[in-house]
């Protein structure tokens, strides 16, 4: 029978666009950071969203459960088939054509599989911006993006990506194409349904195209990082800056000094850009769609105020563009870093933001008590909120014999409930997939969760689209 589906697979996409063995799969069924590891009955890459309803209407006819996969840059296994290997794995990668670019309307429309850094050079080649941010930019894809309503590093300015689409094109469970890739800033025509879709990583539909929005493109910019003595001090730069400079605040990251020293130690043609190590960082950028010189002006001013009465203790402003890609590089690193730093155990929570210091103080405590031994790093948006607390065990405990599940258990539970406490959320920007899926229930409680169920069921009545994860 398994081979009689994976023929009829490849008769849709091709054989050469099927993979079956082990070696050749093995890149689909793991995740980078080589937490999640399933299996598959085998991977297919269709060609445009045709081969997508084709199999998924096979998938639906034979009951076999169906995993969507972009660039498998995600930290939830939101992306991984479970161990069972009866999944068919749906990568989007040959699906990257940039369809249409509407300046007037200040619109992209793209294939699912088009990776974010793609879509950010064919806005920039029509003079146009797409904001959204991230460190994989260049491996991560749209459709991913969507499903996970990815957050980024200009959330502050432009929203998370749930702000950027204006509509999608998307196979539903049975096969049938909703075609909803309509440019309007405007439709109140009832229920919203793309929204649904945002967010769901692939439960409720397979995402195969996308409209987003555009902005005008920067003229001039500053970046700037600042030494802080305590989050308290990072609050306080963030209100002045916001006070000055308005909406032009693009971008306030927060890094711990333990998290710029793992970048420093583990990722190549990084260098401390200030003389002073302090317990804190904050990156910022401003920007104008005004080529002006008065936006770096002020930059320096409020910058400089914070100086001047002890708020921050030194400053370096970017000077030319190789500067400022210095310290971004700082910054979108530290992933990178942290794997290379031992045991990760990574969290995605959001507080109201003047609750900052205090979730990240009783956070580091709570972590501190269960494992001594464990190292916390922070890094995450002031703007929004959203902080990633990273805790780093010894490497030696993968070989230790120790078992790592009731560890991650409890660190999860400590630093999950702080932030419940504290008015905030279990994930902000990277989704559910399946490593917080048993605390969800909990935050959301019986009323969402009875309808998020109800919403499953009738988009996905066989079950079939990405089973095991959100719910």
């Amino acid at each position: 029978m398994n081979d009689d589906f994976v023929a009829r697979v490849r008769a849709v996409v091709g054989s050469g666009h099927v993979l079956t063995g082990p070696g050749d799969t093995e890149p689909y069924v793991a995740d980078w950071r080589g937490r999640y590891r399933g299996a598959a009955l085998c991977v297919a890459r269709p060609a445009d969203t045709a081969e997508v309803a084709a199999l998924v209407r096979l998938c639906a006819e034979r009951r076999v459960p169906l995993v969507p996969q972009g660039g498998n840059t995600g930290v939830c296994g939101g992306a991984i088939p479970d161990g069972s290997g009866s999944a068919l794995v749906l990568c989007l990668t040959r699906m990257n054509r940039i369809r249409n670019l509407d300046r007037h309307s200040d619109a992209i429309t793209v294939d699912a599989g088009c990776t974010l850094a793609e879509v950010q050079r064919a806005a920039e080649e029509a003079d146009r911006l797409f904001p959204m941010s991230l460190g994989s930019e260049g491996t991560c894809q749209i459709g991913g993006n969507i499903a996970t309503n990815a957050g980024g590093t200009a959330v502050l300015r432009y929203g998370p990506m749930r702000d950027l689409v204006l509509g999608l094109e998307v196979v539903l469970a049975d096969g049938t194409v909703w075609s909803g890739l309509r440019p309007l800033r405007k439709d109140n025509t009832g229920y919203a349904l793309k929204h649904l879709f945002i967010g769901a990583e692939g439960t409720l539909g397979i995402i195969t195209g996308a409209t987003l929005k555009l902005f005008p493109a920067p003229r001039s910019a500053g970046t700037a990082l600042l030494a802080l003595p305590d989050l308290d001090a990072a609050l306080e730069v963030f209100a002045r800056l916001r006070s000055a400079l308005g909406d032009r605040v693009t971008t306030a990251e927060i890094l711990s000094e333990s998290q710029l020293a793992a970048v420093l130690a583990h990722v190549p043609d990084t260098v401390r850009p200030l003389e002073t190590r302090a317990p804190w960082y904050l990156l910022v950028e401003v920007t104008d769609t005004l080529a002006t010189d008065a936006l770096a002006d002020m930059l320096e001013e409020t910058l400089a105020g914070a100086l001047e009465d002890g708020t921050a203790a030194d400053a370096v402003i970017a000077r030319s563009g190789a500067q400022a890609a210095a310290l971004w590089k700082l910054r979108h690193s530290v992933s990178e870093a942290n794997r290379k730093s031992g045991v990760v155990i990574g969290h995605d929570t959001a507080v109201p933001i003047s609750q900052i210091p205090g979730f990240v103080a009783r956070a580091t405590a709570a972590v501190e008590a269960i494992r001594p031994d464990a190292r916390v790093v922070a890094v995450g948006h002031i703007g929004d909120g959203n902080v990633h607390l990273v805790v780093i065990l010894p490497e030696a405990l993968r070989t230790s014999g120790e078992p790592l599940d009731p560890i991650i258990r409890a660190v999860n539970a400590a630093v999950l409930d702080i932030s419940i406490e504290l008015g905030g959320t279990i994930s902000a920007e990277h989704g559910i997939g399946q490593s917080i899926r048993g605390q969800l229930a909990a935050f959301k409680g019986p009323v969402e969760m009875g309808l998020m169920q109800g919403i499953k069921r009738l988009f996905d009545p066989l079950g079939i689209l990405n089973p095991g994860k959100v719910l």
